[in-house]
C-alpha cells in the first residue's frame, strides 16, 4: 500500500444510488489469523479482499511460508496454513494494529514467534502489554526486541488462567486464538465479547475448539492439538453501515444500503431515530433519503460512546458529522477512548471552527456552513468523516495521506462511484 496518498475531492455531489456493506474489517482480520492455527484450509467468504490491513496481513503470512488464495470476484479467501512457520525478516514494519494475534500459529508449528510491534491507528495509548501477559499466563517468554517481538514457547502455549485487568477486545481475541492450540483448558475472566469476537469464537468453535462463554466476560476454552478446516462467511461491516447511513442523512442523497448487520447496530440506531430521522427498512437493507427526517431536520443530541451494544468508539466519528448538521447543539462523551480527538481540529477547517472540545467530550454547534479545505487524515475512521465533509463541501478539498480511510473500507473508491460519486486519489 502506497502512503502519502492525497485525494481530491469536489465538494458539492449528492449520492444517489445502491451500496453493499463489505465483510467486517475488525472481524475478516482476525479470522484471517486465527485460521493459521487449523491444521487443514480454511475459506473465509463475504471477505473484504481489497482493505489493506488484511493485504498487509497476508503478506507477511506468505513471507511466513503460508498460502493465501484471493478470489476478488467471489469475494473469498482461501488459507492454507501447512507450512506457516517463523522465519527472520528483514523487514518487520507493517503498520497494522493487530499483529499479535499472528504469533499463535507460528508457536504452534516453531515454537517461537517473531512478530512486528503492533502499529495502526494515531488514536493514543493502545499498548500491548496485555498480549505480552496472555503469552505469559501460557508459559511463554517475551522478549522486546529492537525490530520485532519475540514469544517463545519451545513446548507450545500451556493451560492457565487469564485475568484481564480491564475488558480488552483484542486481548480477548489473542487469548482466544492462543488458548485454542493448547492441549487443555485455559480461563478467560474479564473478556470483551463484541459482535467481532463472538463471530470468533463461532469461527473456533468450527475448528474444532470447545469454548463455553459464561454472561458477557467470562469464557472457558479447551483446546486441540489437531483443529480441522473450516468454511466460514464474515460478519458484514457495522461500522462501514453506519457510514453509509450518516453520509446518506447528512448529504441529502438517495441511498439504498444492504447487507446492514441490524442486530449488531440496535442501540446505534435508536439513538438515530431519537434525533429525529425515522429510516425505511427490511430484514437487511435501508433506504435513506431526505424523506427519513421527520421535520426535515436533525434534532440535535447528547450521547455517550462505550462499549457494544452501544454506540463504539470508532462510530464516534459519525455521530460527530450529524452533530455538525443538526439543529442547534450537541455533546459526544468518549470516557472509553478520551484522546480520540485529532479528526475535530481537522473538520473545523471544514466547519468553521463548529466543533470544541476536551479529553472526553465534544461539543458541536450544528448548522455551520461547510467549505472545501485542505486537510490531514488522523485514526482510520475519523479519517473517513474528513473525506465526507470533502464531499459535503462547497468548493474543493484536499485530504493527505487518505490512506488512512483506505485501510478500513473495503473499496471505498468504487462504492463512492456506484453512488455518482467520484474522488481522485494520488
Amino acid at each position: 500500500m502506497k502512503s502519502n496518498l492525497k485525494a481530491h475531492i469536489q465538494g458539492g455531489q449528492t449520492p444517489s444510488g445502491k451500496v453493499r456493506v463489505s465483510g467486517a474489517k475488525n472481524a475478516s482480520t482476525r479470522l484471517l489469523s486465527a485460521a493459521l492455527i487449523a491444521d487443514e484450509t480454511v475459506t473465509l467468504n463475504n471477505f473484504p479482499t481489497e482493505l489493506v490491513d488484511a493485504r498487509y496481513k497476508m503478506d507477511f503470512i506468505e513471507k511466513c511460508g503460508g498460502k493465501v488464495t484471493v478470489d476478488e470476484k467471489l469475494e473469498s479467501v482461501t488459507v492454507n496454513p501447512a507450512e506457516y512457520k517463523d522465519i527472520e525478516l528483514g523487514d518487520y514494519n507493517y503498520p497494522i494494529r493487530t499483529t499479535y494475534l499472528l504469533v499463535a500459529g507460528l508457536i504452534k508449528r516453531s515454537g517461537i514467534a517473531r512478530i512486528p510491534y503492533p502499529g495502526g491507528c494515531k488514536i493514543g495509548d493502545r499498548g500491548y502489554d496485555l498480549h505480552m501477559m496472555v503469552w505469559q499466563q501460557l508459559g511463554a517468554t517475551v522478549t522486546e526486541k529492537p525490530d520485532y517481538i519475540e514469544v517463545s514457547a519451545p513446548n507450545g502455549f500451556q493451560p492457565g488462567e487469564i485475568n484481564f485487568p480491564i475488558s480488552t477486545i483484542g486481548g480477548t481475541e489473542n487469548a482466544l486464538i492462543s488458548a485454542s492450540i493448547v492441549d487443555g483448558e485455559t480461563i478467560i475472566k474479564n473478556a470483551y465479547i463484541s459482535p467481532e469476537v463472538d463471530s470468533l469464537i463461532q469461527f473456533l468453535r468450527t475448528l474444532g475448539a470447545k469454548i463455553d462463554v459464561v454472561g458477557n466476560s467470562f469464557i472457558r476454552v479447551v483446546g486441540a492439538k489437531y483443529l480441522r478446516g473450516s468454511i466460514f462467511q464474515v460478519m458484514p461491516d457495522r461500522i462501514e453501515a453506519i457510514t453509509w447511513i450518516v453520509y446518506g442523512i447528512i448529504s441529502g442523497g438517495r441511498i439504498t444500503v444492504e447487507d446492514v448487520p441490524f442486530d449488531t447496530m440496535e442501540i446505534p440506531l435508536i439513538h438515530l431515530k431519537h434525533m429525529g430521522i425515522d429510516l425505511y427498512r427490511n430484514d437487511k437493507n435501508v433506504i435513506v433519503s431526505p424523506e427519513c427526517l421527520t421535520n426535515g431536520q436533525i434534532q440535535p443530541f447528547e450521547l455517550a460512546c462505550g462499549t457494544h451494544p452501544g454506540i463504539i468508539s470508532d462510530m464516534q466519528p459519525f455521530y460527530t458529522m450529524l452533530g455538525l448538521h443538526a439543529n442547534g447543539k450537541s455533546r459526544i462523551f468518549d470516557y472509553r477512548y478520551p484522546e480520540r480527538l485529532k479528526y475535530c481540529g481537522e473538520l473545523n477547517k471544514f466547519y468553521d471552527n463548529a466543533l470544541t472540545w476536551t479529553p472526553g467530550a465534544i461539543t458541536v454547534e450544528g448548522g455551520k456552513g461547510i467549505t472545501g479545505a485542505d486537510a490531514q487524515s488522523t485514526d482510520l475512521r475519523g479519517s473517513m468523516a474528513v473525506v465526507i465533509a470533502g464531499l459535503l463541501a462547497q468548493g474543493n478539498s484536499t485530504i493527505h495521506n487518505v490512506e488512512m480511510a483506505l485501510r478500513g473500507y473495503n473499496n471505498m473508491e468504487q462504492k463512492l462511484r456506484n453512488l455518482g460519486v467520484t474522488i481522485t486519489v494520488e
